[in-house]
């Protein structure tokens, strides 16, 4: 069986649709914890690694001496051992971190479902795609666009790893339980938490399509 190494930031992150869809295409997920207080996982044994998102900034000097220092040493060294990444949300900015890329706090953030224009032939799906993220990026040389909106990068790839800047795991399950945790940053946007839990468990069944869609898309850039 081909193995995922699923990294995630909080207790409450779940490898959600992205899981579902790896999963059904006869991946195993282990899903591990990275955070001040974890040990660093190996990456022995893995086919992809997956890196989900984090409440944290890449370019927090406190959270890279904690934690994400080790998590750039794992990108390192998955790039070493040709093992693919995907990353989402804060995985991508670390992606785009480590291969030479800024990423700096947006002017724009970005909560909700969003639609999203797919460039140079990547076969990106329009969406609407979950969007939660305070910060952007701007992309190294070294990586290809795939989709962008009018605020930020959303997808692009360098080498056999992709990012991406939305939340393509999120279904209404994982949505409750980031806002049991905490809705303070969401209302301060001005979001009504409860119509946006609504509006995406009503988006669920379509997500959940979109999701595979991109698994598969992942898969054939790593095999192409």
């Amino acid at each position: 069986m081909t193995r995922a190494l699923v990294l995630r930031h909080h207790k409450e992150d779940h490898s959600g649709l992205i899981g579902e869809a790896l999963e059904a295409r006869g991946y195993e997920i282990d899903l591990r914890m990275m955070d001040e207080t974890s040990a660093t996982p190996s990456l022995d044994g893995y086919d992809i690694f997956v890196i989900l998102g984090s409440k944290s900034a890449v370019y927090d000097k406190e959270v890279e001496a904690a934690w994400f220092g080790r998590e750039m040493d794992l990108i390192a060294e998955a790039g070493r051992r040709d093992l693919p990444i995907f990353g989402i949300c804060f995985g991508a900015q670390a992606l785009c971190l480590y291969h030479g890329g800024v990423v700096e706090r947006s002017p724009d953030p970005e909560i909700g479902w969003y639609e999203i224009e797919a460039v140079n032939g990547s076969g990106m799906s329009s969406g609407p795609w979950f969007e939660f993220h305070f910060d952007h990026c701007t992309l190294p040389e070294s990586a290809q666009l795939w989709a962008s909106t009018p605020r930020s990068i959303q997808a692009f790839a360098v080498g056999k790893n992709v990012g991406v800047q939305f939340h393509p795991e999120v279904d209404h399950v994982q949505l409750a339980d980031w806002f049991a945790g905490g809705v303070e940053e969401a209302r301060e946007f001005g979001i009504d938490t409860d119509a946006l839990l609504a509006e995406t468990r009503r988006e669920t069944p379509a997500a959940r399509v979109r999701a595979a869609e991109l698994v598969d898309l992942f898969l054939s850039h790593i095999e192409a």
